[in-house]
């Protein structure tokens, strides 16, 4: 029996030939990470061990969560991953000024690669998967101690397949694609199981809607969401990575526990409702308005380029209503820069949108995680239900 690609990875960093679905293994990591919440339980966990990092230039600390510092409390939790980082001579650190949100700004960092095994104390941890590498979130005690073996275990996850065919409609991206399957499947749907994309459809998809799909396989309960490697890959990896890489491709007879079809060519604009991502509509098939106070266009979902020049096209000679606050984040220092360039920031400015700083911490992870689903602008010269479908 041939393995799939979660399976090869985790196969290689545990040096072994081959594993299989629940098989129990210890695996040597590429690359750790952890943010301004995460990583100061991590580095108590790891201090407790008594011994150095395992490698200064495998450890990734991004503050992104709560900086700018909002009160003392998140002050002194950037002091401890700054003092860490420093005492540690941690490579890839993330201080204000070219800080960003973590799942943006390791792939455009070319942090993360083709091939690699990633853990993260966060849970999108799992965005990584788009460039082809198996990545997941863990909890702090495991973060710590891999901060200092370079290890950790795993139970090797059942894989499910998810079949693309055709070709995505104008106005359809990633976050239609994911919304529609969690939808399928359900918030547990790939629980504690590898969410692996195939097919003839994945050429169909950018980059940017291949980490947003990623970034959300954890709403389905998933333990990664991975993409094969492919031209589109290749473009965008070797535009970033320095490093060596080794890509790894899914086996004609791979196991997989289901297969799951999608149909890209008939996918409409969806909307996640409240309370979970799984409780999804149609655009088209919702009658009535619906008001709403605050509107978020970024996240570690959708703060990339591609997402800001959707939203801009939209607010082009709107104004944000009276009764809503709309907040922009862009991902990373350098999307916000070029967003600024080719005008954009212009724009949502002059619609009256608040511009943040590349930072998670105006993000209504107090509404819904990190990141919310809800993607409906109410704009003055709109009263009825507009314009449902974008980065949000």
């Amino acid at each position: 029996m041939g393995m799939n690609m979660s399976e090869k990875i985790l196969a290689k960093h545990a040096g072994l030939d081959s594993v299989t679905a629940g098989q129990l293994i210890t695996c040597k990591l590429d690359m750790v990470l952890a943010n301004d919440i995460t990583a100061p339980p991590s580095i108590k966990k790891f201090e407790e061990i008594g011994r150095p990092v395992f490698d200064r230039e495998k450890i990734a600390l991004v503050p992104d969560h709560f900086q700018p510092a909002k009160d003392i409390k998140s002050a002194e939790l950037a002091k401890a991953v700054r003092d860490f980082a420093h005492k540690h001579k941690i490579v890839n650190y993330f201080e204000q000024g070219r800080v960003g949100i973590e799942h943006v700004i390791l792939p455009e960092k070319g942090i993360v690669a083709p091939g690699m095994l990633t853990i993260g104390a966060d849970s999108h941890t799992c965005t990584y998967g788009a460039v082809n590498g198996f990545a997941t979130g863990v909890g702090s005690t495991d973060l710590g101690a891999a901060m200092a073996t370079g290890e950790a275990w795993f139970k090797v996850p059942e894989a499910i397949k998810v079949n693309l065919t055709g070709t995505k409609p104008a106005g359809i991206n990633g976050k239609d694609v994911i919304l529609t399957l969690i939808g399928m499947i359900g918030v547990d749907g790939a629980l504690y199981k590898s969410l692996e994309f195939a097919g003839p459809g994945v050429k169909a998809l950018t980059m940017t809607d291949r980490l947003t799909i990623s970034n959300m396989a954890i709403e389905a309960g998933g333990k990664a969401g991975i993409f094969p490697f492919d031209e589109i890959t290749k473009a965008y990896v070797d535009e970033h990575v320095t490093k060596a890489y080794e890509p790894v491709a899914a086996d004609e007879d791979a196991a997989y526990c289901r297969v799951v079809d999608i149909n890209l060519s008939e996918l409409k604009p969806v909307v996640a409702f409240p309370h979970l991502p799984g409780n999804t509509k149609r655009v088209e098939d919702i009658k009535e308005p619906i008001r709403i106070d605050q509107v978020i266009i970024g996240s570690c979902t959708n703060g990339r380029l591609e997402d800001l020049e959707i939203a801009s096209n939209v607010f082009k000679g709107h104004k944000v209503a009276d009764n809503v606050r709309c907040i922009v984040i862009p991902g990373s220092q350098a999307i916000y820069k070029e967003a600024m360039h080719r005008g954009y920031i212009d724009i949502f400015i002059d619609a009256g949108c608040a511009v943040s700083t590349p930072t998670l911490r105006t993000m209504p992870g107090w509404l819904y995680g990190h990141h919310g689903s809800w993607r409906e602008m109410r704009f003055h010269d709109e009263p009825q239900f507009p314009w449902t479908h974008g980065p949000c």
